[in-house]
């Protein structure tokens, strides 16, 4: 796909890596110890991946990079975007705290094949992106934004949303955290809902969205919804 949005590699890398920075503080500050392990190997996993991501785009595809980067978006969805940053936060927060207070005892083998899903979400995501260059964080459509029907979008309607569940709601359980399910369990209403704002704003200004969606009829999981 032709793309000619220009971003820099300065912009591109330092945006992943102020997210890496925060990360980490927001896991190993609450366990009071860099002898979180859990977070170690969450936070490599996520950081190389992310890294990966950001050379590869660069390179193929800068457009869903800059895109990627925007924050505001012209359909307002505050509370929506409030509750998941909340949820983040909290789900991302408690580990550390759980760490500390012994509140959980997640077995190893649990926390390995929960960092396997985590990693398999993350991957699933890069490909979505390869698939749809208009893979925005904001709610939007573009000048000559196509509807995108092949790839993860033959599986689900909102493919990326079904990466970030899987990463949501397998990253406490890698951690080595029970409690911070609860918080991430809250992430399936919230994207419900943030779904169906979406699904409004595709309908009304992307030309075929209807039609796709009588062909595919499901929005994030198969045979469910």
């Amino acid at each position: 796909m032709e793309n000619t949005v220009k971003v820099s590699s300065l912009k591109a890398y330092l945006v992943p890596a102020i997210i890496m920075v925060v990360m980490g503080l927001i896991f190993f500050l609450p366990a009071g110890s860099s002898r979180f392990w859990p977070a170690w190997i969450w936070w490599s996993e996520f950081s190389v991946i992310t890294l990966f991501i950001t050379a590869y785009f660069l390179k193929k595809d800068p457009g869903l990079l800059s895109r990627r980067m925007k924050v505001k978006e012209k359909e307002q969805t505050p509370f929506i975007i409030r509750v998941l940053s909340l949820l983040s936060m909290l789900t991302f927060l408690i580990p550390g705290l759980d760490y500390r207070f012994h509140w959980s005892t997640v077995p190893v083998w649990m926390v390995i094949a929960a960092n396997a899903v985590v990693i398999i979400g993350y991957i699933f995501i890069f490909f979505v992106f390869r698939k749809n260059s208009y893979a925005s964080t904001i709610i939007q459509v573009e000048k000559k934004q196509p509807v995108i029907t092949t790839g993860p979008y033959a599986i689900v309607r909102h493919p990326m949303y079904t990466g970030l569940l899987l990463m949501f709601l397998f990253s406490p359980l890698a951690l080595g955290s029970y409690w911070a399910l609860i918080f991430a369990s809250l992430f399936i209403p919230t994207i419900i809902f943030r779904i169906r704002k979406e699904e409004e704003v595709l309908r009304r200004d992307l030309s075929g969205y209807a039609d796709y969606c009588m062909k595919t009829r499901y929005r994030l999981i198969p045979s469910i919804w």
